[in-house]
Order: structure tokens, then sequence, then C-alpha cells
């Protein structure tokens, strides 16, 4: 009876193990998802300014202006981002009257500054997602492991004991039946 009480333990543990896995990963994947997604948007928005990193007259920045949209994307880099795009819009008032020689004048180095930051913090958080992932990865695989061990080390104590109670009431019948 001991056996099988331990023995429907660590099933018990080891299904309660496989749920609590479950949805670690589930969230892992989540996650990490959202990372790869900002790091791929801020790697586009990069790109598109540094290929515009000159004078020019008015440009078109729909990937910069897409960052805004990332769930993992900081309210003070949105802020930064508002103040570059609002650099963008159209001259009103008095500045109409006189054009510079340029539409727009190259000025968001500082934006690529904070993009690039946040691009290493995001490749940086999603890199200590994946190491974590992976250690809960293994813990879970060895917890795993050592509850079947134990089932099966349990399963075998089990039959043994049977199969040596067995044995010896059939000795017992037999000497009581040679009286």
């Amino acid at each position: 009876a001991g056996h099988d009480d331990d023995i429907a333990t660590w099933k018990g543990d080891a299904d309660a193990a496989a749920k609590v896995r479950a949805i670690d990963k589930a969230e892992y994947d989540a996650t990490h998802k959202d990372y790869s997604e900002s790091v791929d948007a801020l790697e586009r928005a990069i790109a598109v300014l540094k290929q515009q990193a000159h004078d020019r007259p008015q440009a078109s920045f729909a990937q910069v202006s897409a960052l805004r949209s990332l769930s993992l994307f900081p309210d003070d880099a949105k802020r930064t981002l508002d103040l570059f795009l609002a650099q963008e819009s159209e001259p009103t008032g008095l500045d109409v009257s006189a054009p510079d020689a340029y539409g727009y004048e190259f000025q968001s180095h500082g934006v690529i500054d904070v993009l690039s930051k946040l691009h290493d913090k995001f490749m940086d958080e999603r890199t200590k997602l994946e190491k974590e992932e992976m250690n809960s990865k293994h813990a879970h695989e060895m917890l795993v492991q050592d509850l079947t061990a134990q089932i099966e080390q349990a399963t075998q104590d089990r039959e043994e004991k049977a199969g040596a109670k067995a044995k010896h009431l059939q000795g017992k019948a037999d000497a009581e039946g040679d009286l």
C-alpha cells in the first residue's frame, strides 16, 4: 500500500509539473514573440533613419511612426519619437514664407541613438529570456526524469514484494497441504 501511495503522489507531481511547464512555455512564447517583433521593428526603423541620414526634401517615416504601436516600446521612447515626428510636420504660419535650402535637415541622430539603445536593451532582455527558458526546460526535464525513476523503482519494489509474498503464501499452502 505504501508503494501505491508513493506512485500515485509521484504521478500527480509529474502531471502538475507538466501543466506548470506548459503555462511557462506559453508565457515564454508570447514574450519572446513580443521581443522579436520589437527588435525587428527597431532594426527596420534604424535602417530607414540611417538610410535617410542626409539633408533632403520631405521624407516619409512610416517605419519610424509604426514603432509607437509596439507593446514593449517604453513611454519615454514614445515621447522622444513624438518630438522627432513633430519636427517632420509641414511648416505653418511665417515658416512657409521663407523656405530653407532643404525641406528638412537631418537632425535625428539622437533618435537613432535612442532606438539603438532600445534595440540593444531588447536584444539583451530577449537573450536573458531565452537563457531562463532553457534553464526552466532543463529543470523540468530533470524533475520528470527523477519522478519517472522513482515511479519505476517503486513499481519494481512493489512487484518484487508481491512476488515474494505470493511465493511465501504458496510455500505456506504447500506446507499445510503436506500435513
